[in-house]
This record gives C-alpha cells, sequence and structure tokens, in this order.
C-alpha cells in the first residue's frame, strides 16, 4: 500500500498524538506502518517554560518515492517540517495546519533546544488499506 487509492480504503481512523520533548533533535516520534497511509491536519507546539524560549527542530526522515506517476528528480529523504523555530516562553506555534500525507516508512523526528520545554501535539487521519 505504499500508493494507496485514498478515496477505496478499507478504515479511515482518526487520532491525536502528544509529546513533551527532549533535547535529543533526532527522536523518533512516530513511524508509519506499512499497509497505512498518515494524513497529518495539524501540528501544534507550545512552550511551557514560563521564563525562557526554546527552539523546535521537526522533520520527516525516510520519505518514500512519491506516488505512482509522479518521479521525484533530486529530492531529500530528510526534509525538514521546522528547523530551529524558536517558540517563546508560554506561547504555541501552529507548525502546519494544512494536510500533508506520510506514506508507509515514512518517520516523522524531532526535538527541542531544552528538555520538557516543548509540548508536540499532532491530529492526523490513519488511512488503512
Amino acid at each position: 500500500m505504499a500508493n494507496p487509492n485514498i478515496v477505496s480504503v478499507a478504515t479511515i481512523l482518526g487520532g491525536n498524538a502528544g509529546w513533551n520533548l527532549s533535547n535529543t533533535l533526532t527522536t523518533t516520534l512516530l513511524t508509519v506502518t506499512a499497509e497505512y497511509i498518515l494524513k497529518i491536519n495539524r501540528i501544534v507546539c507550545a512552550n511551557v517554560d514560563g521564563s525562557s524560549a526554546a527552539d523546535l527542530d521537526l522533520f520527516v526522515d525516510g520519505m518514500g518515492s512519491g506516488t505512482t506517476g509522479i518521479t521525484t528528480t533530486g529530492a531529500n529523504a530528510t526534509v525538514y517540517l521546522a528547523k530551529t523555530i524558536s517558540v517563546p516562553a508560554d506561547a504555541s506555534l501552529v507548525v502546519l495546519d494544512t494536510p500533508i500525507y506520510l506514506m508507509e516508512g515514512d518517520i516523522l523526528k524531532g526535538g527541542a533546544s531544552a528538555t520538557g520545554d516543548l509540548d508536540l501535539f499532532i491530529s492526523y487521519e490513519t488511512l488503512i488499506d
């Protein structure tokens, strides 16, 4: 199902996930399993530290080869959604508010410049073949 027909999938399940990010900037947050596609609808990052800003890194690793009929020439396997973006103390940042798809094998990774300062929230739909 590396490239499913999203009109005729067997199941669509809505969900949310959240993390309190560590200062390991390459922490695996989620991995898309075989036979699944993940539609991420929204990503919000909140700085829960009351006095200090913290930086967010968030990227997709191992990106698939695209879809049937599309050839991605020179595409990178690792693509950042946010790179060293400062989130002020007691503030939130909308990282993504337009849906994107992660294909099977894609891995969402990220972290914060300071352990425990940033919470990451994702709203998504899982499409199962």
